[in-house]
Order: structure tokens, then C-alpha cells, then sequence
């Protein structure tokens, strides 16, 4: 794509000079001495705090400082206790017992009590894919007193300790004052039982945020493992600075202004691999899938033709190109809703998604389309994203649509996507993301497939038979009836154009080799990460 090479001479042309030192205050002159403070760039502006409330990645990474859960996943996808000292199942597994660990403190000093579980479950039930399915077979969660609570089901789940234990969008438990806010709102105070305390009076949307290492946090004896075990922070402060041009985040990493950047853009990583003080590293071999997620609402989209001749016209290379370069060992194409690599993934569905732009012009042509307007809601300041936009701008233009590029930061779409208005009154009609391949693998944990309209992911697909898939996959005897399930779900979702895939790619991250002990995973936790 032009595009990216411009974007890559930009940057070279930008860091070969010294002009992309970053301002004064954001690097004191002390702080090359603070070993105890950790300066890391992420992926994105964190511009929603709830991770109940949003599904962004950053508010997700963000969440996993601030609040601990009471089940996590190990490294080989096991359930292990975190919160929770452990469990009994009764009454033919439709009773559950759980218990809380001794010495669980909130970050305003208060106890953790199972009243604050409870809540916390309840609400995060409202919001996630694999929560609603939990909360059709709940009938309730209660305290017994304040180490246990018990949820109680109408017929027995057995995949609750996945559920409890996921790791994107996972049930974070907040203290039940907080926790009984309205699912649909973000709550307004961050106030968890993590490692790290935010600091609410240094944040600054579009420039920092701030965590304090919680002296009252008691992390497991277990070593970490993903989002399981011990959650040591051997730092006392993790500055996140948003540092939204890759260029100026590409110098601060040489220079040593920051210590790890989450996410470099591809063009960028020969630069940083010439640099002997820099490990780049894919800390997850599964990777991440772009998709494009269409508007069911309005016209054009809520016409099941449009959606069709779009996902007809979409060529995978052309986006993984433009957002993750020409080395083709870091990117391939997924012409499914199953990522490659996960149980249920059984090959590319070419007939669905057969990459012509004359078979699309002509499936848009038979399909009504009015010349309706098509807003696509974009970020400039997310590499990974912004052009997946692009992309999709020029291809529609192509394909005889009117098409609006909605530019914007990160934050804004992410606020904006909620919007169920016509496009004329602030709403959308496109928007693209990406998601760990990993948690997009299964009927329960992709919200990509899920057919659960008004109460389900932006987009509002609505489908009734996808449900009952659903429902069926979760409730199979055994394998081969779950795969059946599985298979035929996402055949339907792409049918459907649910989701449009773009692609399955691998990113790299990069910190400076004054950092030891890494994790491996999915996600950039810093348990356990320490200065050397």
C-alpha cells in the first residue's frame, strides 16, 4: 500500500534527527535513576476506565492492574483459584460454593466480601457473551457470609470455571457499592483489589496514566502464568505514557525515555532491531484477527444483500498489508470466524468470501442498495487499526458506495461505537478492531458470532438460530456434537456477514534489555517484571 511506505519513510526520515526527544515533563531528569518506576507505552489511548462497561484491549490490560478475579487461566488453559481459596459443586452441579482467600483488601482499605463477588458477577453477567449465557441458568448469587457466596443454577453448567477464569473481558470484582452501577454505565470511581492502585489525579486522557504499586496486594505463592497465579510487582510506579505517533515512541524506546512499548508499528520494528539495547519478541504464537463489524441497525447494513456484497469484495492481503507490512511469517489470511490454530477452525471458506470485486459489484447491484450513506468510524493513532479503515474506505468506494471517513482517535471510537443512532444523528455504519485469537476460539467467548442483538456486542446482530447454537455447543454431550455445533455457527455468523475477518496477524512488542522476566502470553502484564 502506498500508504504504509509513506508512513515508513515518514518515520525513518523523522527518527534520523533529534527532534523527537519528548518534552521535559513526561521524562524528569531524575527519572533515569527511578529503577522502581516502569514507563510503558501502550497499544492505545485509555479513554474508558470500566472494563465491565467496554471491550477495548486497552481498558482490558488496564483492568487487569486495577482489580484480580477469582479464577485465572493458566499458561495451558487450565482454571486455577486467584481470589478464590477454592470450591465445592452440589446438587448435580447446580450449586456451586465458592470461598475467598484470607486477607483480600480493596484499595480504599475495605475487606473484600463475598456481597462484592456476587455483585460483581451479576453485573458483569449483563455485559459479556459467555457471562449471559451463565446468567440464562442462574437463578442467583448470593453471600452466605462474608468468605462465601454460592451461585445457584437451574441446570448445571459445566464450563463455569472457564467462565470464572477467562481471560479477555473477565469477571473483575469491584466492591459492591460500584458494582451495583447500572451495567450500561461506566462506573465512576476505579477502585479494585489489584496490584496496582490508580491514580485517578494523574490521569490524563491522550497523555497518562498512572499506577502505585498496593502494599495491601497478597499475590499467590504460585508462580504467574497468563492471567493465573502469582501477580508480583516489583515496581512501586508504572507510568502508561500515550505516545499516539510511532516515530516518538520509537525514539523514546532507543533513547531509554521509556522502557517498553507494547505495540510498535511493523515498519518500524528493522529500526528498533538495529538498536543492541532493544528485545522484540511475539509473546503470542496464536495471535490476533482483524475484523470489520457492520452496523445491523440502519441502512445500508441492516440489508443482508449489502452486508454480502461487502464480505464478497474484502481481500485479506491487502488489509494485513496495510497494517502489518510485507513479511508474510507474521500475517496470514483467515477467511473464517474460527481463528487458525483453534479447535475449531476447518479451512478457509472461499465460496463465502471469494475476494472479487466483480462478483460483489454485481451482488450490489441486485441488492437494492440505495446509495445510502456509509460512515465508517476510524483511529488515526492505532497502527494496527486506523488503516484496516482505509482499506475498506477505498474498497467500498469501488464497489459504487457513499462512503464518509469518520477519523478520529481511538477513544472517540471506542465511545462512538456504542451509538445505535442513524448515522445522521452521531451513529456509525463500520468500524474495525482486533482480538486475541485465543479468545475469539469458542462459541461462549466470541462475541464475534453471537446473535444476541440489543444485548449483545456493537453491531447488534440478531439471530435466534445462532443462540440456539450457542446454547447447543455449551450444552453438548460430547466433542464431536460440540464441533458439529461450533462449525455450523460460525458458517452461519459469516453467512450472515455478523463479522467480516481480515486476516490473523502476530505482533511483536519491545522493551529495553534493562528489563528481565518477561512473561509469556497474550497480553502485557508485569507480574514479576523487574529492572535489572
Amino acid at each position: 500500500m502506498k500508504r504504509r511506505r509513506f508512513l515508513a519513510g515518514v518515520a525513518s526520515a523523522s527518527l534520523a534527527g533529534p527532534s523527537l526527544s519528548l518534552p521535559a515533563q513526561f521524562f524528569p531528569a531524575h527519572a533515569q535513576t527511578q529503577r522502581s518506576v516502569l514507563k510503558f507505552v501502550p497499544q492505545a489511548n485509555l479513554s474508558a476506565l470500566d472494563p465491565i462497561w467496554t471491550t477495548a484491549t486497552v481498558t482490558n490490560n488496564h483492568g487487569y492492574y486495577v482489580y484480580d478475579t477469582l479464577y485465572g487461566m493458566d499458561m495451558a488453559f487450565k482454571p486455577q483459584p486467584q481470589m478464590a481459596s477454592g470450591h465445592e459443586i452440589l446438587e448435580d452441579g447446580k450449586l456451586w460454593r465458592i470461598k475467598l482467600r484470607e486477607g483480600l483488601l480493596f484499595h480504599d482499605g475495605a475487606a473484600v466480601r463475598a456481597a462484592d463477588c456476587a455483585a460483581s458477577l451479576k453485573r458483569w453477567c449483563q455485559r459479556d457473551s459467555y457471562g449471559q449465557l451463565l446468567g440464562k441458568v442462574t437463578t442467583d448469587i448470593v453471600a452466605i457470609d462474608d468468605a462465601t457466596f454460592e451461585i445457584r443454577l437451574s441446570r448445571a453448567f459445566p464450563t463455569l470455571l472457564d467462565v470464572l477464569a477467562k481471560v479477555d473481558t473477565p469477571p473483575f470484582i469491584m466492591p459492591e457499592r460500584l458494582a451495583v452501577t447500572d451495567a450500561n454505565k461506566q462506573v465512576t470511581e476505579i477502585t479494585g483489589s489489584g496490584p496496582y492502585r490508580f491514580i485517578a489525579g494523574e490521569y490524563v486522557s491522550g497523555s497518562k496514566a498512572v499506577y502505585e504499586k498496593f502494599a495491601g496486594y497478597r499475590p499467590r505463592g504460585e508462580p504467574p502464568s497468563r492471567n493465573a497465579g502469582g501477580k508480583v510487582a516489583n515496581f512501586d510506579r508504572i507510568e502508561w505514557q500515550i505516545l499516539p505517533d510511532p516515530a516518538t515512541a520509537a525514539a523514546a524506546l532507543i533513547k531509554g525515555e521509556v522502557d517498553w512499548w507494547e505495540r510498535p508499528l511493523a515498519d518500524l520494528h528493522p529500526m528498533l532491531a538495529r538498536s543492541p539495547d532493544i528485545v522484540r519478541e511475539a509473546t503470542d504464537a496464536s495471535g490476533r484477527i482483524a475484523i470489520m463489524r457492520l452496523n445491523h441497525l440502519h441502512p445500508p447494513f441492516n440489508n443482508p444483500k449489502v452486508r454480502a456484497a461487502v464480505r464478497m469484495a474484502v481481500k485479506q492481503e491487502d488489509y494485513m498489508r496495510a497494517t502489518q507490512g510485507d513479511d508474510t511469517s507474521l500475517w496470514q489470511t483467515c477467511r473464517s470466524l474460527w481463528p487458525r490454530g483453534t479447535t475449531y477452525y476447518t479451512g478457509e471458506q472461499d465460496d463465502l468470501m471469494p475476494q472479487s470485486l466483480d462478483r460483489a459489484k454485481a451482488a450490489l447491484a441486485a441488492s437494492g442498495y440505495a446509495g445510502e450513506k456509509v460512515v465508517i468510524i476510524n483511529p488515526t493513532d492505532f497502527p494496527d487499526i486506523g488503516p484496516l479503515g482505509q482499506v475498506t474506505g477505498e474498497l467500498l468506494q469501488k464497489l459504487g458506495m457513499n462512503v464518509q471517513m469518520a477519523d478520529s482517535d481511538w477513544g472517540t471510537v471506542v465511545q462512538r461505537r456504542g451509538n445505535r443512532e442513524s448515522v445522521e444523528k452521531g451513529g456509525w455504519s463500520i468500524f474495525h478492531t482486533t482480538g486475541p485469537a485465543t479468545g475469539w476460539s469458542n462459541p461462549a467467548l466470541s462475541l464475534l458470532v453471537r446473535g444476541q442483538g440489543a444485548k449483545g456486542w456493537f453491531g447488534w446482530w440478531d439471530n435466534a438460530k445462532a443462540e440456539e447454537l450457542a446454547e447447543a455447543w455449551l450444552h453438548a454431550a460430547d466433542e464431536p456434537a460440540r464441533k458439529t455445533a461450533a462449525v455450523a455457527l460460525a458458517r452461519l455468523a459469516l453467512e450472515e456477514v455478523a463479522t467480516v475477518p481480515l486476516g490473523q496477524f502476530v505482533i511483536r512488542t519491545a522493551w529495553r534489555k534493562s528489563l528481565s522476566g518477561m512473561l509469556p502470553g497474550s497480553a502485557p502484564y508485569p507480574w514479576g517484571l523487574r529492572r535489572v
